[in-house]
């Protein structure tokens, strides 16, 4: 942060917590540390700020304790004061390695029971916090967010819910269908995007990468990821190829109409680099079937960037096809659970997501604008620059 944007620092609107749900803790303890870092910087250009109450503290986490009784109900205690705080709570719905008894047996956590416990400290928060913003980086049921014939409108619901309970703000991260915002139109509804981050992440795994029509392709692995794809091959100035899924409609497996084939749409991907852009991979299947196809038609290198990694049949399928050469890296965010074996996979990268929440929260806590690190165009251009000029350079240098 410059000089020049410190010094534009409104005062926060109140004293700041962050509260963790159970499995986010990693995530929270990471963003409360660059929170730290953040504000300490801060002071060292506004020294006034060190006297404002609650601005620079060690820590910004609540304790919070979420018990269950020997039926599986639960409550929520919140051990720390909150009156008069900006509360953000943050959850990761997809942790499914928290654990709980019911009568003498183990459960899992299912996105439902981490939605419970949201609701628990949210309640138990209300009428003390100042304000209150909810950080689900994977919304809740954000894949069932229309509806086709008597179907539940899940997402909908929980959002109407989250509004009901008082929340102010509701942050996410590449919701799967933005327009379930449409739900509450009275409630701040912000949906990032890590584009920045999966191109940092890309570039500092493959540094020889060439940005251009010639040499790069950006794909979506179906309809429903081409506005992702459109953005990712427009900021890169480069073609843009697109699968769309053939199902059949005469059958419902696992919920949904299984795929028959993908039909591709666009130019050669012979002897280009390709990268195919998700917002998650579930089981995998239809992302893998990809990358094969990719292969087929003479992609070069193919890499997978999906900003969840829920690898909900395991790791096996993915495995077997980095080792038949079908795809070079799966780049995911932290944004969720993510299993210790995956991150012992040769193929697999992170991008990290925890500064940038870190930025949103402190912010999203002065009141200002998110539009500021909403939009990271010019940083993307900023490092595609770089990028450029140091292969310049290496060619230079081998000739």
């Amino acid at each position: 942060m410059s000089t020049n944007e410190t010094q534009k620092y409104p005062a926060p609107v109140a004293p700041l917590k962050l509260i963790s749900l159970l499995g986010a803790e990693d995530m929270a303890a990471a963003i409360d540390a660059a929170l730290v870092k953040t504000r300490k910087n801060t002071i060292a250009h506004r020294p006034e700020l060190e006297n404002t109450f609650g601005y620079y503290e060690k820590s910004y986490l609540a304790r919070i304790r979420c018990s269950r009784y020997g039926t599986g109900e639960g409550k929520a205690t919140i051990l720390d004061s909150v009156r008069g705080c900006d509360l953000f709570i943050l959850g990761d719905v997809t942790n499914y390695s928290i654990t709980y008894k019911v009568c003498g047996k183990e459960n899992h956590m299912s996105p439902d029971n981490h939605f419970q416990d949201l609701k628990r400290v949210i309640s138990a928060a209300s009428g003390k916090a100042h304000r209150i913003s909810v950080i689900l980086p994977f919304l809740y049921e954000s894949r069932q967010h229309r509806r086709t014939g008597r179907e539940s409108l899940d997402c909908a619901m929980a959002l109407k819910e989250l509004a009901d309970y008082g929340v102010s703000n509701i942050i996410t991260f590449d919701a799967h269908d933005p327009r379930v915002m449409d739900a509450i139109p009275l409630i701040s509804f912000d949906n990032f995007m890590p584009t920045y981050q999966f191109l940092r992440a890309l570039l500092k795994a493959e540094p020889d990468l060439i940005f251009d029509r010639d040499h790069f392709m950006v794909i979506s692995p179906d309809e429903g990821a081409t506005g992702r794809a459109v953005y990712f091959s427009n900021i890169l100035g480069v073609d843009m190829g697109c699968f769309y899924k053939r199902r059949d409609y005469t059958k419902v497996v696992n919920g949904k109409n299984p795929i028959v084939a993908h039909e591709f749409l666009g130019d050669s991907v012979e002897d280009k680099d390709c990268v195919i852009i998700d917002d998650m991979i579930s089981s995998g299947g239809s992302m893998l079937d990809v990358c094969k196809q990719m292969k087929a038609r003479g992609a070069r290198r193919v890499f997978i960037c999906t900003t969840f990694g829920l690898f909900t049949d395991g790791l096996a399928k993915f495995d077997k096809y980095y080792e038949d050469g079908l795809f070079d890296r799966l780049i995911t965010t932290n944004l969720t659970y993510r299993p210790a074996e995956l991150m012992d996979r040769p193929y697999y990268v992170t991008a990290n997501m925890y500064k940038y929440m870190s930025s949103i929260i402190d912010t999203m806590n002065h009141d200002m604008s998110v539009e500021r690190v909403k939009s990271t165009t010019h940083k993307i251009n900023k490092m595609l620059e770089k990028s450029r000029r140091q292969n310049a350079e290496d060619a230079d240098a081998a000739i």
